[in-house]
């Protein structure tokens, strides 16, 4: 029997955190086994030295059962690593579900853009925000992956694609526990662009590095042998020279290959551990099935990039200092640049092809997740737009996802219903909630995640917003400036490929009435002659009057009622338009004396 999404992740967390009790108590007892073992070797070693009642063979077993608890050791510290990775990714699962995610997680913050027409209104970067609820991507191009869906809608095809992908993916806990436990060093390794254009290049090595390298070694290896079977030092001394100068004349192309080396090899090797398991895990899903092809054809990329790491780990024996001496004899370093030159030249192409591979799974992940963990969630009906189709949403009980007591609320734009809402309403009724919460699950369901909603069906649409329209002392704009300013960004994105569904809040209220009641008319009215929809708030009654007597706008409000002088609000959309003000009570409420 599956237990539900809380229940179950609950369960787990109990689970690794009993695991991370076991490994402490292994840990301990090995330390105590090491030190044991340790006594015991200054014990045999006193016998056999000072006592001289054993012999020296005897440190032999101390010597080995150290080694064998030394690895025991590592893989218990590996393994509790792990086992704390697991429990800090079920505690942020429940974390998630229960409301207190904020600051835990990924913030995005390095994605946030002052001058994007929603990122900021709809609240999609920054602690307690969007991206942060969704993201559990493990690497930078993840992460980018998922930041570039939330910012741009997709066109309906694709986003029906990624939603097969999603639903594919929600169930697999342990695929998404495992990429968790990976953990932090694959995040902080990988760098999409250095890595692709690493793979790209080339360090210039020279053609003839190679056969003379080799012919170096042999006679380096058939030297030594004569020297110590007594023929000589000077046909050895001779081969060291020519080695000398053959290493002086490649030591710069040899350098460029291998100084460019050093963070892509450590970059591969924890990305590989990404890799690997995503090679392993059986998809099925027509998209998932593609990308997990392009990881493994026509070798699994982990194995490839383990070559190139082995590799890398050799070069640096090189900087032993007892092997040293025999690096320079075999031609070592020079022999290895080449072999990191033919690496590069057979699977450097492919890099990007990986990376871009990676971020599309890691993004479908962390949608996938967002679909297993929330409750009353569900897949929006994208519909393709085309002549008889404009752009239209209709949606029931909508929640806003970064709320836990949300209100749920219907909305209906375009198809049968109006094209325009004009919502009014008096202070903090709702208002503005109710447009970030169309906003956000509209930017939900064009990147191909669940909503929260009840029912949506919508077409792709761009959302432009000026729920957050500010100032800038620095920049020398006031907010009616900088409003006027979005609301002409919004009225050229209305001529991009998806029409525009504009969230305009309190329209130009940095004005008076009677050039506001002129200019919003103007301005909606603009972007409804370029196939926009969308809702505008307002505290302005005037402008309630734009709905007239078609079809085309329509009123709404929120209300609230006053109670023992207290202000009560359910945050219910009602229709037409409201018919008080709670301003004055609310000064009162406050003290002021009006």
């Amino acid at each position: 029997m599956t237990l539900e999404p809380h229940a179950e992740l609950a369960r787990r967390l109990d689970d690794r955190r009993a695991r991370v009790a076991r490994l402490d108590r292994a840990d301990a007892w090995v330390a105590r086994g090491r030190l044991a073992v340790f006594l015991a070797a200054l014990a045999v070693a006193a016998l056999a030295w000072g006592a001289r009642a054993l012999s020296a063979w005897w440190l032999l077993a101390p010597a080995v059962a150290f080694a064998v608890l030394a690895v025991r050791h590592d893989r218990v510290f590996r393994a509790r690593e792990q086992a704390r990775r697991a429990v800090a990714f079920h505690e942020a699962a429940l974390a998630r579900i229960d409301g207190r995610f904020a600051g835990r997680g990924v913030s995005g913050e390095r994605f946030a853009d002052p001058g994007h027409p929603y990122a900021a209104d709809l609240d999609l970067f920054g602690a307690g925000g969007l991206f942060e609820l969704l993201c559990a991507a493990r690497t930078g191009p993840g992460e980018e992956r998922l930041a570039a869906w939330l910012l741009a809608p997709a066109a309906a095809d694709v986003v029906r694609a990624r939603q097969r992908a999603v639903a594919a993916l929600a169930p697999r806990l342990d695929l998404r526990e495992d990429l968790a436990v990976l953990g932090d060093d694959v995040r902080a390794g990988v760098d999409a662009a250095t890595l692709a254009a690493w793979g790209t290049g080339r360090g210039g090595l020279p053609p003839h590095v190679v056969p003379i390298a080799l012919v170096l070694a042999g006679a380096g290896v058939a030297a030594l042998w004569g020297w110590l079977a007594g023929h000589g030092a000077l046909p050895l001394v001779a081969v060291l020279l020519l080695a000398w100068g053959f290493r002086r004349t490649v030591q710069a192309p040899v350098a460029r290959v291998l100084g460019a080396l050093g963070r892509p090899a450590a970059e591969l090797q924890v990305l590989a551990l990404l890799l690997a398991r995503l090679e392993r895990e059986p998809l099925d899903e027509p998209r998932l099935a593609e990308l997990q092809a392009r990881l493994r054809a026509p070798a699994p990329a982990s194995t490839r990039i383990a070559t190139l790491v082995r590799i890398a780990m050799r070069i640096e024996w090189a900087h032993n200092q007892l092997f040293a001496p025999v690096a320079f004899l075999l031609q070592w370093t020079p022999l290895h640049a080449a072999l990191v030159e033919r690496w590069r030249s057979a699977n450097g192409a492919a890099v990007a092809g990986w990376l871009d591979a990676v971020a599309e799974l890691e993004a479908l992940s962390s949608l996938a997740g967002h679909a297993y963990e929330q409750a009353g969630t569900t897949f929006p009906e994208v519909l393709d737009l085309g002549p008889d189709r404009g752009a239209s949403i209709a949606g029931e009980a909508l929640r806003h996802p970064l709320l836990r007591a949300a209100v749920p609320n219907d909305v209906t734009l375009g198809g049968a219903g109006p094209r325009v809402l004009l919502v009014s309403g008096s202070n903090m009724s709702g208002k503005s909630t109710y447009l970030r919460t169309i906003g956000v699950n509209v930017v939900l369901a064009l990147a191909g995640a669940k909503v929260h909603a009840a029912r949506l069906a919508l077409t792709p649409v761009h959302a432009g917003a000026t729920l957050r329209i500010q100032d800038s002392l620095q920049a020398g704009k006031s907010r009616f400036y900088a409003e006027i300013t979005r609301l002409k960004e919004l009225a050229d994105l209305a001529a991009g490929p998806f029409p525009l569904l504009f969230l305009l809040d309190e329209i130009l209220h940095g004005t008076n009435s009677h050039d506001r009641r002129i200019g919003a008319e103007a301005i909606v009215r603009g972007l409804l002659d370029r196939g926009a929809i969308g809702l505008v708030t307002t505290h302005d009654l005037a402008l309630t009057e734009l709905a007239g007597a078609g079809a085309v706008l329509a009123n709404a409000h929120f209300e609230d009622q006053v109670r023992d002088g207290e202000i009560a609000f359910d945050y219910r959309l009602r229709p037409g338009v409201v018919q008080h003000s709670n301003a004055l009570a609310l000064m009162r409420a406050v003290g002021l004396r009006v």
